[in-house]
């Protein structure tokens, strides 16, 4: 008898029970991980946003795990928050900007997913390939070098352009809505390689059959676009639609890198209001209310799109 059947004959002979006890135990150190990085930091937060905690009394005194020397206030930072001008002003900064930047990605998404399906293309499995480029480059990167494209500055590319066509220059990121269209080019341009990907794979799967038998009803391109194209494609690029807001809803580094959500804080996300009355503010507790309020909204958003979006049952169903 080999080797391999003798134990497999010994694993028969384990107790079920046993073998169970083996799994569980395979699985805990997983479980540990999982819980140290994700649950712990969870429920630390949700501790401070019901402290007064400040860099002076959370790590001047006594444990860190307790809080430091951090008092109980109940929902005193919530009721701060939900009253704060600048938290409802930055929660429609964030929504609007979760809206509109959405808008741009899916047309500028579906457009070049269009144009590299087309069968009079040529190079298109090259262009695919190129299009996917701004995924491997580091965010802060790309961020910084659309900062120095919408400089307020006369040598700014924008600026430039804006001269080129006889405009006059725009201060970009003192002006609070050219730094907000300048914030959802930038978003654009980061997203785009993934809206580009789940697109052209439902492209690719939409029957050419569908498409002949609308040519020879005598459908134009954009009766065909918005009967047999859209329809096919819906559901998958509804799915990478909801990703794509929920990671919109959670942007920092884009108002932050470029004015720090300035002019006079109007154009403050909500994760960049939390960070800066946390860490420029020295505010932890009120810092930690907003981003558990961060959350709720996050979490709300993605329940309801998935519920109503049916989601659950698979992209591709019906």
């Amino acid at each position: 008898m080999s080797t391999a059947s003798r134990i497999a004959d010994r694993a028969a002979e384990i107790p079920a029970v046993e073998r169970e006890d083996v799994s569980l135990l395979l699985v805990l150190p997983g479980l540990f991980l999982f819980a140290a990085f994700m649950f712990f930091p969870m429920l630390y937060l949700i501790g401070i946003s019901f402290t007064n905690a400040r860099p002076a009394n959370l790590f001047g005194g006594g444990s860190f795990l307790t809080f430091g020397e951090a008092t109980f206030v109940g929902l005193r930072n919530y009721v701060a928050v939900l009253t704060d001008a600048t938290f409802w002003n930055s929660v429609g900064v964030t929504w609007l900007f979760v809206a509109t930047s959405l808008v741009g990605k899916v047309v500028l998404g579906l457009s070049i997913a269009l144009v590299v399906t087309n069968d009079r293309v040529r190079g298109a499995r090259f262009l695919r390939s190129l299009l996917i480029v701004p995924m491997g480059l580091p965010a802060i990167f790309t961020i910084t070098v659309w900062r120095g494209i919408f400089s307020s500055a006369r040598f700014g590319l924008a600026n430039q352009l804006l001269a080129w066509l006889g405009v006059g220059t725009v201060a970009w990121l003192n002006e609070r809505w050219a730094a907000f269209f300048a914030y959802n080019v930038t978003e654009m341009w980061l997203a785009y390689p993934f809206m580009v990907i789940i697109t052209v794979s439902a492209l690719q799967d939409v029957p050419d059959e569908l498409h002949e038998a609308a040519m020879v009803d005598g459908a134009s391109y954009l009766s065909r676009f918005f009967h047999v194209t859209l329809p096919s494609v819906k559901r998958p690029v509804l799915f990478a639609s909801i990703l794509t807001a929920a990671a919109s809803f959670q942007q920092f580094l884009i108002p932050y890198v470029f004015n720090e959500g300035g002019p006079a804080r109007l154009n403050e996300l909500i994760i960049v209001y939390g960070y800066r009355e946390a860490f420029q503010f020295s505010q932890y507790g009120q810092g930690a209310a907003i981003m558990l309020i961060a959350i709720a909204f996050i979490g709300a958003f993605m329940w309801l799109n998935v519920k109503k979006g049916k989601l659950a049952d698979g992209v591709d169903e019906a």
